[in-house]
């Protein structure tokens, strides 16, 4: 055999290989996730909107986070980066202290766009002990960066016992035009019984401060909950179907 069609046959197996890493990550896209996984999605009972978070914990923005959500008496579910929870642990113990659901988001949020699984292996297993360590309980949800679920984060996620769930709502309040009008508007069409919504309590991989905008927005979503008769709360009580 030539070395040309060596060459040839050798990308084209890398190829395939990268194909079927980032199959999974197609339930990232909003009419795919609808219609085929919808539990992957985030769709639970009619009656119940789970509010979930990403990013943190952030000594900057999560304890405002917790504060507004005490005063609003809504419990959320918290998907934390390892190595912020590293950086402030004591807030990691506040959040399971105050009720809420801590579950895990991995531990760097990075594109994992090209195989190693032995990386997505150790990293996810990292934050899994961490937040037992720290919150006293072992987490049940993992949210992949991005929503990119790749053949290798999900096998990893099987292994230790996670299940992956993304959204079904999201209030694009990660950029630097991004207020509390705008967050609620972007959630509004969505903000149904069944739903899931995306905000972030941090922004690590946002515009400096965006996480005000999600801050800001709590209040309107609760508001629109209860004027529709919807429970606002953590995944643990979104009877997620599928």
């Amino acid at each position: 055999m030539g070395a040309g069609r060596t060459a040839l046959l050798a990308g084209a197996a890398t190829a395939a290989v990268e194909v079927a890493h980032l199959a999974p990550a197609a339930a990232r896209l909003g009419p795919v996730r609808r219609r085929f996984c919808r539990g992957l999605a985030g769709y639970g009972t009619a009656g119940h909107v789970a509010l979930t978070f990403d990013d943190g914990p952030d000594p900057a923005g999560t304890p405002r986070f917790l504060d507004r959500l005490d005063a609003l008496g809504v419990r959320a579910t918290f998907f934390v980066l390892g190595s912020m929870l590293e950086r402030a642990p004591e807030l990691g113990r506040e959040l399971a202290a105050r009720g809420h659901e801590v579950a895990v988001h991995g531990w760097y949020h990075r594109p994992q766009w090209r195989p190693s699984p032995g990386r997505d292996a150790r990293e996810l297993r990292r934050t899994v002990e961490a937040v037992t360590a720290l919150c006293g309980r072992r987490p049940v949800w993992y949210r992949p960066p991005y929503g990119v679920l790749t053949a290798g984060l999900l096998a990893a996620a099987r292994e230790l016992e996670l299940r992956p769930v993304l959204w079904t709502a999201w209030g694009k309040d990660w950029t630097t035009r991004a207020t509390p009008a705008s967050v609620y508007r972007t959630l509004r069409p969505d903000l149904c019984g069944g739903a899931t919504v995306l905000l972030h309590d941090s922004d690590c991989t946002s515009a400096p401060g965006a996480w005000r905008s999600a801050l800001g927005a709590l209040p309107l979503v609760a508001d629109h909950c209860g004027r529709l008769g919807l429970e606002l709360g953590p995944l643990r009580d979104h009877g997620l179907t599928g």
